[in-house]
């Protein structure tokens, strides 16, 4: 049956930051049917309509994440990523299990749907595990499946063969995609990342990697090579195909106009570089070069929340501070960064706006708060949204049409038994 849905407003999610006031979507085999004013709206005699008081919007796109981080939340508070990392991170990670990373990851899913994501690239362990998981709880992922060099792990070369058999048996119906996850050029042989580009261009899968996201990592590595990270990927053929660079906070023009050359697209992840003190990525730079950008939350360990919304806010207040101006970045192009955009940049057109033909993953928030008045013109709900906005008025979520999330509340999971759960394992991997 086609579902009809009536809003106060539709915010489409494109760069222009398109906003329908009084409007109608149409749901038809999981895919968006027809979307406008009410007034134009199509006959809907068989459809079942669901009248919502707030806006709708296209569930966000998240373009770097480590969902079952959750379970390090908040641990090696105050430490710089290197530190961050060997001292805390990894130590605990050696302890994992499969069933850590499945329960880790169902609890981070579901609090990604009830903050409006929808789909979230996932770079974790037990990548297949991870599938499981998204698929409980009724989300999307783009799974990179990632090659380290850590204790316990196989051999790189064991590892890129795994990632390529796997991706081959990623479900046709898009709720699940595999790609390949090369850690870092400071963690790998770069004759590794060179074969896993190689492969994942053969494949056509998503490459996805750390670059330059601290300046400590830059500087070893051009002190090492006398090259920058992007000019040291490109001299080692890594570049080309689909390529999402996550962070890429230290890049210089040429390093930009290399990312251009590529086409390489960027996950930029703006409270996690600031809360590691990592730097500010030069999104506007980047913007006016023409790269794919979207926004990631990166792991909840180095946010740490999983609220993209709110990253939405904070991308687009330190752009303005990098740069000096208040149009650094607007509204539009912050929120779009989430949306239209984040899905241009993981190679999904059928996902981040609201389109005829694209995915029916909706979001619906509750508009009956001061943080939504006044609206004197359409453009004020995407302003509200983005300015004042915050996860909490995230009311409904849909996926393919299926709804996941009711009344603020996941409908798929148990989510007070996950929080038991999670809390439980993170007590026994923080004392081994």
């Amino acid at each position: 049956m086609r579902q009809r849905y009536t809003a106060r407003a539709v915010v489409v999610g494109d760069r222009a930051g398109t906003v329908l006031p009084d409007a109608v979507l149409d749901v038809a085999d999981g895919e968006i049917a027809w979307v406008g004013a009410a007034a134009d709206a199509p006959p809907a005699a068989d459809a079942e309509v669901t009248a919502l008081p707030g806006l709708l919007m296209p569930g966000l796109v998240n373009t770097h994440a480590h969902g079952p981080m959750v379970l390090f939340r908040g641990q090696a508070e105050g430490l710089p990523l290197e530190r961050w990392l060997r001292e805390v991170i990894w130590p605990r990670e050696a302890r994992l299990t499969a069933d850590d990373v499945e329960a880790a990851m169902t609890a981070a899913s579901a609090e990604m749907l009830c903050g409006g994501m929808t789909t979230s690239v996932e770079m974790y362990f037990a990548p297949e595990r991870v599938a499981a998981a998204v698929g409980r709880t009724g989300a999307r992922a783009v799974i990179a499946t990632p090659l380290i060099p850590l204790p316990g792990t196989p051999p790189l070369a064991e590892q890129l063969r795994d990632a390529v058999a796997l991706a081959t048996r990623a479900p046709a119906d898009g709720t699940v995609e595999y790609g390949i996850g090369p850690h870092a050029a400071y963690t790998l042989p770069l004759p590794l990342l060179r074969d896993a580009a190689a492969a994942a261009r053969e494949h056509g899968l998503l490459l996805h990697l750390h670059v330059a996201e601290t300046r400590a990592e830059d500087a070893d590595l051009l002190a090492t090579h006398g090259l920058s990270v992007p000019a040291l990927l490109a001299s080692h053929d890594v570049l080309g195909g689909r390529v999402l660079a996550a962070h890429c906070v230290h890049l210089d023009d040429a390093d930009l106009e290399l990312w251009q050359e590529y086409e390489v697209a960027v996950a930029h992840c703006p409270a996690s570089n600031a809360k590691l003190a990592s730097g500010i990525a030069p999104v506007r730079g980047m913007l006016d070069r023409g790269l794919r950008v979207g926004l990631g939350t990166d792991g909840a360990a180095s946010n740490d929340g999983l609220d993209l919304l709110g990253d939405v806010r904070l991308a687009a207040q330190l752009a303005r501070l990098r740069e000096g101006s208040a149009t650094a970045l607007t509204a539009a192009e912050a929120f779009w960064l989430a949306t239209g955009g984040a899905a241009d940049a993981i190679g999904r057109p059928d996902l981040g706006q609201l389109a005829v033909g694209r995915r029916a993953d909706l979001v619906h928030v509750d508009m009956a708060d001061l943080l939504f008045e006044p609206v004197l013109s359409p453009p004020d709900v995407l302003t509200h949204l983005v300015w004042s906005g915050t996860s909490r008025l995230v009311r409904d979520t849909w996926v393919g049409g299926r709804q996941v999330v009711r009344d603020g509340v996941c409908t798929t999971v148990d989510v007070e038994a996950l929080r038991a759960d999670v809390a439980s394992r993170a007590a026994r991997l923080a004392t081994g």
